[in-house]
Order: C-alpha cells, then structure tokens, then sequence
C-alpha cells in the first residue's frame, strides 16, 4: 500500500468511515499514515488493514480513482 497527502483512507472501503491522509512518514509512501478521520476530524497514527482501501484525492474533489497496487 503507498499513499500520499490528500489521499483518502477507507477502512473495509467504507466511505462514511473515510479519512483523509494528512502525513506521510515514510518517503515511499509506505504506511502509518497520519490520518484525520473527517467524522468527527480526530487526528491519529494509523496502519491500515488488508481491507483498507486508498483513493487519490480528498473526498467531495471531484472524480477521484483507486490508487495503484504497489508490491
């Protein structure tokens, strides 16, 4: 999984669970992610599990697409 900023998080690809990326630690893209969760806008350190999906873009951007696989 590679991320970048402004990227969107959906754990088991739940979009009213959606997240958008505010941090990237790892140059690669690789996670944790800094994420604020846009339900109730708190910030946490996240690693996300095998049913987490990335979407490029925040959410109400326009069309936004899945983001490659990367292995």
């Amino acid at each position: 999984m590679r991320a970048r900023v402004g990227d969107c998080l959906l754990p088991n690809g739940e979009p009213r669970r959606a997240g958008v990326i505010i941090g990237v630690p790892h140059a690669d893209g690789s996670p944790p992610y800094v994420v604020k969760w846009l339900s109730d806008g708190h910030i946490a350190l996240v690693s996300p599990g095998p049913d987490t999906r990335v979407v490029r873009g925040a959410p109400g951007g326009g069309a936004i697409a899945p983001a490659p696989a990367h292995a």
